[in-house]
């Protein structure tokens, strides 16, 4: 599930910009973006309670460093890249 979430988070992202670039209004492809990246975390974190629960403890301590590592980069890369039109329209409007 985590796959489908993320890969609609980085479709809606690449909309968002679109829309940005078209001069539409991109700020719902913006919450969905944003809200899919949230959805990818917590869907992962929930498959990651099925290890937990069946003490697979080589499985968790093989997974969870890479993983937490590349979760933090790739949520902070997609709040940036999803706002980036905010910011940017701030400075066109000046």
């Amino acid at each position: 599930m985590w796959v489908i979430f993320s890969v609609i988070a980085i479709i809606t992202t690449f909309i968002n910009l679109y829309l940005y670039k078209a001069e539409k209004d991109y700020k719902l492809a913006m919450a969905m973006a944003l809200s899919f990246t949230a959805l990818t975390i917590c869907a992962d974190y929930s498959y990651l309670t099925l290890w937990v629960q069946a003490e697979d403890w080589a499985a968790l301590s093989d997974v969870i460093p890479g993983m937490a590592r590349a979760f933090w980069f790739l949520t902070i890369f997609s709040i940036l890249l999803n706002i980036a039109p905010i910011f940017l329209e701030r400075r066109r409007n000046k």
